[in-house]
């Protein structure tokens, strides 16, 4: 019988199941990139825009160049990349701070998809290329004051006059939405659910800043002001005819949701890693001790698994076969483990747990928004359950 021998590959506490041995070599380079523009123009400043309730005008820009903006489409200046690369781009922009992976998300993955998706040729090319490069951002209107989980219920309402269109409403908890350039925004008409295209600067459409916020704070998040707006025929978007039309476009977003909030727990853990192994107290560091441990390695555990699953995910959508299903589990499980974590971390952490020396509270206090938008996690169980049961519980 012939002799087999191998040597196993050193344990790293930052990779401990060697994902990284799973992609292939264009996607470590795009993560990379990604992961070197965060550690040098994001963490170093993001607690102090968190502090201050604000995200930099010029960050879009940077973005843009960087090549992540919509970098999963094809043409209009966007990347043409894999599924899971752009996923990878997501976890690595959520360990910076998830109000960036927001940006990143409504601008490519809400705003840009649905033009791409649903829109007209010369909608593509009057928007994308701009808002691939960063020079134009862009925001999804469908959220509304009294219709969260339930968008079929909204109230905007889009009526014809004649050749033109004039909608009225409001819509709420809008990401981007004073930032944005143009606003893809969704109303009810005699015809079904449509979308139309609303540049900033059109008479009766305004936006109001949500302030006071204690999760997302760097982050723009408004409410959106739509007083009898008239836009022309070809502000519509052709294609979308029902809430088919939005619900694509939040399943793309929630897609990099499951990869960005393995980013948020991959920080979490990292920082309460090294915190314990520096931290002394009764004359040794912390990580020396077992309940301190125990935690450490349930960290460790929640972030591999995480990470895992979203590339599956990734894998799965690259080769068509994923479902809104597939997604609605990866939110849920990943979102709540990413929680978890942060919250053990805070613990490990301390007293410092609670300042924006570290990113935990942060982190943590934006999860708390993460585990709610594009879909709650009871909203998320449900469509679960749907599926393992055949029977739809809130329909």
């Amino acid at each position: 019988m012939p002799s087999h021998s191998s040597t196993a590959a050193a344990l790293d506490p930052r990779d401990f199941l060697a994902i990284d041995h799973l992609l292939s070599d264009e996607e470590r380079d795009i993560r990379d990139v990604v992961r070197s523009f965060v550690r040098d123009h994001v963490v170093p400043n993001v607690g102090e825009w968190f502090e201050e309730g604000r995200i930099p005008r010029e960050l879009p820009r940077e973005l843009g160049k960087l090549g992540v903006l919509g970098m999963h489409l094809d043409g209009y200046g966007c990347a043409g990349a894999s599924a899971t690369a752009y996923g990878l781009a997501c976890l690595e922009l959520e360990a910076g701070d998830s109000g960036v992976r927001s940006l990143v998300s409504v601008q490519g993955s809400l705003a840009m998809y649905a033009i791409y998706r649903w829109g007209s040729e010369e909608q593509k090319q009057e928007w994308l290329p701009r808002m691939a490069a960063g020079e134009a951002v862009g925001c999804f209107g469908l959220t509304e004051p009294d219709s969260g989980s339930d968008p079929g219920s909204m109230r905007t309402y889009a009526r014809r006059d004649g050749d033109d269109w004039i909608l009225r409403g409001q819509k709420m908890w809008i990401t981007n939405g004073s930032l944005a350039d143009v606003a893809v925004v969704w109303a009810s008409t005699d015809e079904g659910i449509r979308g139309f295209v609303v540049p900033k600067g059109t008479k009766g459409f305004t936006t109001q800043d949500i302030h006071s916020k204690m999760s997302l704070r760097a982050s723009v998040t408004s409410e959106l002001i739509l007083d009898e707006v008239r836009l022309p025929s070809s502000a519509m978007l052709p294609g979308a005819t029902s809430l088919r039309g939005p619900l694509s476009c939040l399943n793309e977003a929630r897609y990099g949701i499951v990869w960005g909030a393995a980013g948020a727990a991959r920080a979490c853990y990292e920082a309460a890693l090294d915190y314990s192994t520096t931290r002394v107290q009764f004359g040794k560091p912390i990580a020396s001790f077992q309940l301190q441990q125990q935690k450490l390695a349930n960290m460790a555990l929640e972030v591999n698994r995480a990470t895992l699953l979203a590339l599956h995910l990734g894998r799965m959508k690259d080769e068509g076969r994923l479902r809104p299903e597939h997604v609605s589990m990866g939110k849920l499980g990943n979102v709540n483990a990413a929680l978890d974590v942060a919250r053990t971390a805070r613990q490990v952490l301390g007293a410092n747990g609670i300042t924006l020396e570290y990113p935990v509270i942060r982190h943590m206090n934006n999860l708390e928004s993460v585990v709610t938008y594009e879909g709650t996690a009871d909203v998320h169980a449900l469509v679960i359950g749907g599926a393992v049961t055949g029977i739809q519980a809130f329909r």
